[in-house]
């Protein structure tokens, strides 16, 4: 059997995949718009833009699995409503003609507003904004021929990622010395999911069919606060505890009347001004997966961040 990979984006996700099959001696193939993505022997970048059907044509022939890491072109819900129905199809409807699964890297939006810990058997309610958005892309992915698993984390943190709750925003202050800028409430638990876990249980479930065409959790650490979170990066990075402001929903939904960024973001803003807690131990027994301690994981991302800065 063939040990070629399909990674679909090359953004933390793509890359952050594409890297831990090659550093496992898989072949490889990542697609881009631009060609992009990580630089090793085992990877063969490639121009395609999946978002024309047409352009994906054989990319799949001989492929064990296909991982969709690709997203919108902007963090806004009416992008990925025009944007990310079409991708997904044209992904799935390639796939299906080798037999290849597809494994979607998915968020928690489709839970909506939960009271307790987000377990995968928790309805999907979907309604509007992003939430409608990415419940109509699980909807579509179900209804589909081709295999799927859609593995769902938290926000993000680790290697490559910077845009995120957890990312740039939280790394690069506290590693210069500066003051902290965050969003809602600071002494809340708020999970954070480590990329490489989430990539390690894409790769997992594309090899395990029981877990085929379902909606599992990439193994996920207990939920800290922010503030615990800002805590252990000041402490891997051996600097003093920063300076925070937090900034609370209702000045993320002000300041949204002129900053479209922030507009999307208080849309979303019951996620930091609430507890949001992410339950993965369904799919930590289902896959045989652990999920990185977070000090661990801490250290790894600031190691990571100061070869960035």
């Amino acid at each position: 059997m063939s040990d070629l990979h399909i990674v679909v984006g090359a953004g933390p996700t793509g890359t952050t995949v594409a890297e831990q099959l090659a550093a496992a001696g898989h072949r490889v193939r990542i697609l881009t718009r631009s060609g992009s993505g990580p630089e090793h022997p085992l990877v063969d970048r490639r121009r395609v833009d999946v978002s024309q059907p047409q352009q994906l044509s054989a990319q799949f022939d001989g492929a064990v699995a296909v991982y969709q890491c690709a997203g919108g072109s902007r963090y806004a819900t009416k992008v990925w409503a025009a944007e990310l129905p079409a991708v997904d199809k044209a992904v799935m409807d390639e796939a299906g003609k080798s037999g290849t699964v597809v494994v979607f890297a998915e968020g928690l939006y489709s839970y909506g507003r939960v009271d307790g810990p987000i377990t995968e058997d928790l309805p999907r309610p979907g309604g509007s904004g992003k939430a409608g958005v990415r419940a109509q892309l699980l909807r579509a992915r179900e209804l589909h021929a081709t295999p799927t698993v859609s593995v769902a984390a938290s926000d993000f943190f680790g290697p490559h990622v910077r845009s995120s709750l957890a990312g740039e925003q939280l790394f690069v202050p506290i590693l210069t010395g500066q003051t902290v800028k965050v969003f809602g409430k600071l002494d809340l638990p708020h999970s954070f999911t480590y990329l490489p876990d989430l990539a390690t249980a894409m790769i997992r479930a594309a090899a395990d069919q029981s877990v085929w065409n379902s909606v599992i959790h990439a193994p996920t650490a207990p939920a800290p606060t922010q503030r615990q979170v800002i805590d252990a990066i000041a402490a891997a990075a051996g600097r003093p505890a920063p300076k925070v402001l937090a900034a609370p929903v209702l000045m993320m939904r002000l300041m949204g009347l002129t900053n479209e960024l922030m507009r999307e973001l208080a849309e979303i803003g019951y996620q930091v001004d609430r507890p949001f807690v992410l339950d993965s131990t369904a799919t930590e027994h289902r896959l045989g997966l652990r999920p990185t301690p977070l000090d661990e994981a801490v250290a790894a991302t600031v190691a990571w961040w100061k070869t960035q800065l």
